[in-house]
């Protein structure tokens, strides 16, 4: 039922059933074809400063080039660690156009987990915002690291603009410790060196790694997930292939508050929007909601990405809710459950559908979507399968499951991973047969539309019954005074677990008696959660994502 794909006929007019990735041999085929059909328009903004397509080409040409004659030779790896800003789309094009395996980094992460990062997946290049570089230096003497590139946040600015920002960065911010790091070279000054060298020809075909996207994976320690060409090209011409009928065709502008850095924006803003010909925004810092709203005021924003926490904030801000929003098309929710309450005022406020997706790094960020229009889509799913990809739901003996029915979701299409760097374990417990296990369980109903219903790990079980967090959650934000909420479950001796609610209010008069009174009127009686605890805020990623294992700490 599931492999025969029944979703076929909900698709929008004008998205086909199949994509072909065999019509380019590399991704950098397909990001060449960009710069050269649209080398005059502006690909990427930040902070009031433009870099066009064509500017892109010859940057990216020169710095793969210099990187190259630093002794960097095709299938090395190079890790960028730094926020959105204007360096980040030259590194990344330069680097895979040397032939490089880029190895995307969080750069908010620890000492500790850059040195695992680094380590694994054999890091030999670096290029990194010097606000990160004295973690950098703590760490680098257990690495193979040899060339440093260092950056500043208004490196790539106006002279001006530039000199401005980092001086209040460092001197008065003081967001930039001391350090001490051997034979750096500065980012504008490797693509001044990069014009008096070539990049040599290579191999560079299809089943080549070219990135190394980490994470928690399906199971365990933070993993390599192995991204290839045909996987890269697959996902950005099936994104094409479901956002292309919905927007226009020349000027498209897109917002990017997520970082590049993770497997969403990635994939959406800083490729597949990219090859479309758009213009990205990019956001340094997301949590600057301030700032956040100017790039709407100052913007024609026709398409945008976020996470549920994301909206959530922009729907509390009151200049946000006055600005014309006539423009935006396409505003896409993935990396967690976006709640019903929040789809719904999103759509009331900016006049446009909030379509919920899903994917994984292990699928390159893609697995399904909801069409852009209330009439196609279905609130609280995650929409229809992308182009070439089969979904299946299962049971735990990999037999298929009714319509309606939870199980884990499994997947099969071009955009799943080859697999995660150096751990075949690992990597023969989640890709079984051709199909990628998630992890997720959820369900298909009878028009193909797949809804989540939780992670295996996060389920809770109270006297035998499944309990999912995302169900709770989502009715405890409908209540007029919650602002956000977090459900986890805690042990009890007598019925094994009970739901435990971490709330942060929207009125301060909120009580504990009046959610008990409210979800004893939403929710069966073992779904309740039986302890609430008032928090000024719930721990989230980088992305804004709700850490579930952070409220269990706590």
């Amino acid at each position: 039922m599931n492999v025969e794909r029944i979703w076929l006929k909900n698709y929008p007019p004008g998205v086909p059933a199949n994509i072909d990735p065999g019509q380019y041999q590399n991704l950098v085929e397909l990001l060449d074809e960009a710069m050269k059909k649209y080398a005059e328009r502006t690909a990427f903004e930040c902070m009031g400063a433009g870099i066009t397509f064509g500017q892109l080409d010859k940057w990216s040409r020169q710095f793969g080039a210099y990187l190259h004659s630093r002794g960097l030779e095709p299938g090395d790896k190079i890790a960028i660690m730094m926020p959105n800003l204007l360096q980040y789309p030259i590194a990344l094009f330069g680097a895979l156009r040397a032939g490089l395996t880029v190895v995307n980094t969080n750069p908010l992460y620890t000492p500790r987990e850059m040195e695992h990062q680094f380590t694994d997946s054999e890091v030999k290049a670096i290029v990194i915002l010097d606000n990160f570089a004295a973690n950098l230096e703590k760490i680098l003497g257990a690495t193979e690291i040899k060339t440093i590139i260092l950056t500043s946040i208004g490196e790539m600015l106006s002279f001006v603009k530039g000199r401005v920002v980092d001086f209040v960065v460092k001197r008065v911010k003081r967001m930039v410790p001391k350090y001490s790091l051997p034979n750096t070279v500065r980012f504008r000054e490797a693509i001044k060196q990069g014009k008096k060298f070539m990049i040599p020809a290579f191999e560079n075909t299809p089943e080549r790694v070219i990135i190394h996207q980490y994470t928690g994976g399906t199971t365990g320690v933070s993993k390599g997930a192995m991204l290839t060409n045909r996987n890269l090209i697959a996902t950005m011409l099936q994104i094409q292939a479901v956002v292309k009928p919905a927007l226009p065709e020349d000027g498209v502008v897109g917002l990017c508050p997520l970082p590049l850095y993770h497997v969403f924006a990635f994939a959406v803003n800083g490729l597949a929007l990219f090859t479309l010909g758009a213009t990205n925004v990019l956001v340094t810092n997301p949590r600057d909601i301030k700032s956040l709203v100017k790039e709407f005021a100052g913007n024609r924003i026709q398409l945008m990405t976020g996470v549920n926490t994301l909206y959530n904030a922009l729907l509390h801000n009151e200049k946000f809710r006055s600005l014309d929003l006539s423009n935006l098309k396409i505003s896409i929710g993935g990396g967690a459950a976006i709640q019903n309450a929040i789809a719904v005022e999103w759509e009331k406020v900016t006049g446009c559908y909030l379509a919920q997706g899903y994917g994984l790094t292990e699928t390159c960020a893609i697995v399904s979507v909801n069409p852009f229009t209330k009439d196609k889509g279905k609130l609280g799913t995650i929409g229809l399968p992308f182009p070439s990809t089969d979904v299946r739901i299962v049971d735990e003996n990999d037999h298929d499951v009714g319509l309606n029915t939870p199980g884990e979701i499994i997947v099969q299409g071009p955009q799943v991973m080859k697999g995660y760097y150096k751990r075949p374990d690992e990597t023969a417990k989640t890709l079984k047969d051709g199909w990628l296990h998630t992890g997720d369980i959820g369900q298909m109903d009878e028009d193909g539309f797949l809804k989540i219903v939780d992670r295996k790990k996060d389920m809770i079980l109270v006297s035998g019954f499944n309990v999912f967090p995302n169900e709770i959650e989502d009715v405890l934000v409908a209540h007029p005074k919650v602002l956000e909420a977090g459900v986890i479950g805690i042990p009890d001796e007598h019925s094994g677990e009970v739901v435990k609610a971490f709330i942060v209010k929207k009125d301060k008069s909120l009580t504990e008696k009046e959610i008990m009174a409210y979800c004893k009127e939403n929710l069966t009686g073992y779904k309740r959660p039986k302890a609430i605890a008032f928090v000024e805020e719930l721990p989230k990623s980088n992305v804004g994502k709700v850490l579930r294992r952070k409220l269990r700490e706590l």
